[in-house]
């Protein structure tokens, strides 16, 4: 496991947009749109009131803050400082939230004790997903929580996200995705299977770009999510 999950490529995309993080209507509205399901899904599971929580490519913080608000003890990383920057001065901005962040990858994370560690809208991004994977497991304590959400490979995923996102519609910047690196709920599922995680849960995410929200589903032909538990 001495392979890096970093992607070079991947994080320059996400470099150019850091300013614009906390923008609800700017180029990453979409994550905006559908935080709030991604806390919802999370605490149909878990609790969050006093968990230490790690946020795996957290980027500007939008989940990572979400989750502190509800009380727990929050540690960002992302590989890109520049994202990280943001999120620690947004973060300066608010009141009463436990949360730092850090520019490391998963694999530098040297702390094994964590309640729940979340991994969204990141897998797609980095290379070799099955060791974030496997360092997710690892950094957790026994009993604890994972939360994945990633993207179908699908025909329906290639024709919604990224021919009408983000070149019909405009939701998301150009090339934000690279569909061979989109994940199928079937591969997930081995690759957790592999990290000694029992799967708990999978749904999947709608989203409507013209009301902007979005509602958990059984379909997960393209947006989905997974809930997993190490075991004791």
């Amino acid at each position: 496991m001495n392979e890096s999950t970093i992607d070079l490529q991947e994080i320059s995309k996400f470099e150019q947009h850091a300013k614009d993080w906390w923008d609800p209507d700017g180029p990453l509205k979409t994550l905006h749109d559908i935080n709030p399901l991604r806390l919802e899904f999370i605490l149909m599971h878990q609790s969050l009131e006093e968990k230490k929580v790690l946020d795996v490519g957290c980027g500007g913080g939008l989940l990572t803050e979400a989750m502190a608000r509800k009380g727990a003890n929050c540690m960002g990383i992302d590989a890109e400082k520049n994202v990280i920057e943001v999120a620690k001065s947004h973060a300066a901005s608010q009141k009463d939230l436990t949360l730092s962040y850090h520019s490391v990858a998963i694999e530098d994370v040297q702390d094994e004790n964590f309640d729940i560690v979340t991994c969204m809208e990141m897998l797609e991004h980095v290379q070799h997903p099955e060791l974030v994977l496997q360092h997710s497991a690892r950094v957790l304590k026994p009993g604890g929580w994972l939360f994945l959400s990633t993207i179908n490979r699908s025909l329906k995923a290639y024709v919604g996200v990224i021919l009408a996102a983000e070149y019909l519609l405009g939701l998301l910047p150009k090339q934000t995705h690279d569909y061979n690196k989109l994940i199928k709920p079937s591969e997930l599922a081995q690759f957790v299977r592999d990290a000694d995680l029992n799967i708990k849960d999978i749904k999947g995410m709608r989203y409507n770009p013209f009301l902007r929200t979005a509602v958990l589903t059984s379909d997960v032909s393209v947006n989905y999510l997974f809930a997993c538990q190490k075991s004791e």
